[in-house]
């Protein structure tokens, strides 16, 4: 994906090479160029029209540094919207929330397979770097080896992750059930979780939950269930971006029925 924007966008800021300035009409066809290059990679019709009209009122009539060339302004005007685009990852803590009075609760949710555990250890990575010690809870009881997973998971950031701060685990392996009742288990395991984090001294408690096949109401309900159990501060949704735009369809789904606060 990233391979075909960039030689999309190199098209597009040739075009500038010899200009004097940026203006309406000499901006039209790399603005173009990079509308193509952002649909043919598959991103979403809206955000690629809200980009290009951030991007052109930005740039035309813009004075060019006199170091710089159009070229090189018109980089780094599509550089600067594309970071935020994509929010800034150099912000501390940037969409992990602290909730008062604590502990923090954050439900990662998504589809089978999209890589919620691995993302479950990859956050808390990022908050033990960062000084937060966390919790990772199984309440994913559906999926063969779920809680062995985390628990790997789990220890692998507690040791070879860089900070101080711990990470630990809560998970009742004995109550991983056959499919269909798993969920109602998990409601009572969630509930149980919930203490466990202000007795550790630890900050936030992360639960990483079954993902259904595909997106269907009964399983959305029991996914709910969960929800309503555990009140979470924050639903995060993990989305597998090789998806492309049927990424949409299953985060409209999932928001609709769980309420989504940030998707990573």
């Amino acid at each position: 994906m990233f391979e075909r924007l960039s030689e999309g966008f190199s098209t597009a800021l040739r075009r500038l090479t010899g200009q004097a300035t940026i203006s309406e009409s000499n901006i039209a066809d790399a603005m173009e160029d990079i509308r193509t290059a952002l649909l043919e990679a598959d991103v979403h019709y809206d955000v690629v029209r809200d980009f290009c009209d951030e991007v052109r009122a930005e740039a035309v009539g813009r004075d060019v540094t006199k170091s710089l060339k159009p070229g090189e302004e018109m980089i780094g005007i599509v550089n600067d919207r594309l970071v935020a685009l994509m929010a800034d990852p150099d912000s501390d803590n940037a969409g992990v929330p602290r909730a008062s009075p604590g502990p923090t609760v954050i439900m990662l949710c998504g589809l089978q397979g999209s890589g919620k555990t691995t993302t479950c250890g990859k956050l808390a990575a990022y908050l033990k770097k960062r000084g937060r010690s966390v919790m990772l809870a199984a309440a994913d009881l559906q999926r063969p080896a779920a809680v062995e997973q985390l628990r790997l998971v789990a220890e692998h950031v507690r040791d070879d992750a860089p900070g101080g701060a711990s990470v630990l685990f809560y998970a009742e392996p004995d109550k991983v059930a056959a499919y269909g009742k798993a969920v109602g288990v998990a409601v009572d395991v969630c509930k149980r979780a919930l203490a466990e984090p202000k007795r550790a001294g630890v900050d936030p408690l992360i639960l990483d939950t079954a993902g259904p096949l595909h997106v269907n109401a009964a399983l959305m309900d029991e996914l709910a269930r969960v929800k309503d159990a555990a009140r979470p501060h924050q639903v995060m949704l993990v989305v597998d971006a090789m998806t492309g735009q049927d990424a949409v369809t299953s985060s409209r789904a999932f928001h609709d029925r769980l309420r989504v606060d940030s998707v990573i």
